[in-house]
Order: structure tokens, then sequence, then C-alpha cells
């Protein structure tokens, strides 16, 4: 709980986000016992809604995810998923929400939907959960081609980036219940962020609000940073868009490392204060396998 919160900060946030039906927090009202003198009968919390991520009429995937940058999150996702190849063969977006969740409704080029068709998947998400739903085994760990051979950003660089990544995480710091993601220039400026209550979702939205902006090169000179942990779909959504540097504050699993080294990324683990740890980089080929 946010103690510190003020419901000033909490107007400037719903302001923010007034293009949207619904803010991403919400105030309630709490008791808390012990320990802090004079806290506040109220809390900011974190708003989680179903969104139906819908292609020309056919709903594919219901996320559980915060109701902000949805927009972002219809491109991101559907990149990072394979659903499309380009950003231009998604034509239109149109965010209508209801009383039960939000439809993001896509319109994409056919080609897309006749391959969308035959994959017969249906996945019900969960916030921490992309692959619900998943039919079959192949359509877990998908084939990447290898992203292009990245320089790996300087200790100071990720150091420099993790300094400020709160600051870019104003979610995080009014509900303390979200995940960032934030793309980083060589020296470690971060140049845009999201974030979502589900770790996979707030980087689908920094995928699609960057590449909405930069193109298809969007990902060519810099670094992928992630509050959570690096698990094999944020290994995979970033190569599947070119993010040949991806940086997590947590631990990546062995599957994220077997598939980040397969793709020729660069993958960091741990990047904590003062130190860091490089599990795969795309020119070393000595590594042990894992």
């Amino acid at each position: 709980m946010q103690t510190h919160s003020s419901s000033q900060a909490m107007a400037a946030m719903e302001d923010s986000f007034a293009s949207h039906s619904r803010s991403p927090m919400s105030e309630t009202r709490v008791s808390v016992r012990g320990g802090i003198e004079g806290a506040r009968s109220r809390d900011l919390v974190a708003e989680e809604v179903p969104v139906a991520m819908v292609y020309n009429g056919v709903s594919h995937a219901v996320m559980m995810a915060s109701p902000c940058d949805l927009e972002d999150f219809a491109l991101g996702f559907s990149l990072s998923e394979g659903i499309l190849q380009r950003p231009d063969q998604l034509f239109s977006v149109e965010i209508k929400p209801g009383e039960d969740g939000i439809e993001v409704d896509m319109h994409i080029a056919g080609d897309c939907y006749a391959r969308l068709r035959e994959q017969r998947r249906n996945m019900a998400g969960r916030t921490g959960c992309g692959l619900c739903g998943t039919e079959s085994l192949a359509h877990v760990v998908r084939t990447l081609e290898r992203v292009a051979p990245q320089p790996l950003p300087s200790d100071m660089a990720v150091q420099d980036a993790l300094k400020n990544l709160k600051k870019s995480q104003p979610l995080q710091l009014q509900t303390g219940a979200t995940h960032g993601a934030a793309w980083c220039d060589s020296r470690g400026r971060i140049v845009r962020a999201r974030e979502d209550v589900g770790r996979h979702n707030a980087l689908d939205k920094l995928i699609g609000a960057h590449i909405r902006e930069h193109g298809e090169q969007a990902f060519s000179n810099g670094f992928a940073l992630i509050s959570s942990r690096a698990s094999f779909e944020m290994v995979q959504k970033s190569a599947s868009v070119g993010i040949g540097n991806l940086v997590a504050v947590s631990a990546p699993t062995a599957l994220a490392i077997r598939e980040a080294r397969e793709s020729g990324m660069n993958l960091i683990g741990f990047a904590r204060p003062g130190r860091h740890v490089i599990y795969t980089s795309g020119d070393d080929t000595a590594q042990e396998n894992l």
C-alpha cells in the first residue's frame, strides 16, 4: 500500500488517461494496522480488466490488463505473437468499453487473418500468463529468426537506466502493483516506457508504442529494460520484433537463456544497483549449453 499517495496525484494520473473510459487505478477504503502513524484511510489500487483482442470481428484472446495504452497493446501484441509480420498490416483499431471489460477491435490484412484462423488458438490469458489456452505444444516455442547482432550495453548504461526506471513508472509509484517495460538508448537514457498489471502486457505496450513512432527499425540501437523476471516468453516477444538486448531486473529461466542464445540475443538478468549478470551474448559461441 502506498501511504504517500495523494488525491491530487490520482487526479493528474486520471487526466493523463482521459482518452480511455476507465482509469488504470482507483481509490478504495483501507484500515491500516500497526507501524504506520497517521496512515490514510484510503489507498490507490491498480485496475485490472478483461481485454478482448478481436481480429476482423472474431475474438482471439482475452487478457487481464490495465485499461490504458490499449492501441499500443493492440499493435505490440499482434506483432509479438506473430499475428502480424509488419505494422502496416494493422489497418484500424477501435477501443470498445463495456460493462464486462473492453474489446480491442482490430481490422487486419486478409492473409494475416487467414493464418490466424488456421492456428485455431483461443487463449484465455491471465496476469503474468500468456499461454493459457494454447492448443498444442508446437504453438508454445515458436521458431524465431536471429536478431541483428548488437553490442552489449555498457555496464554504466544498464546502471543509469535502472536508476531512472522508477521515475518512468507512475502507476507503480502510486499503486505498487504494476510492471514496467522501457526502451533505453545506448547510453542508458529511457526513451519510452509503458506499464501494466501483467509483465507481458507491459512489454507488448512498449513494443507497439515504439514501433508506432519509429517503424520496423525501432529497436536497432539500445536495449529493453523490464521490471520482472525474464521468462522465455519475454525473450520470445522481444526477439520477434528485433530487440537484440534484453535487461531484466530479476532472473531469467533456463528456457529463456536457451531461446536468447538461439536467437542471438544479449540477455542480462538480476539488474540491481551496482550489479547485473550477463547470461548470453550474441557473439559468444563458447558458452556451455544449459
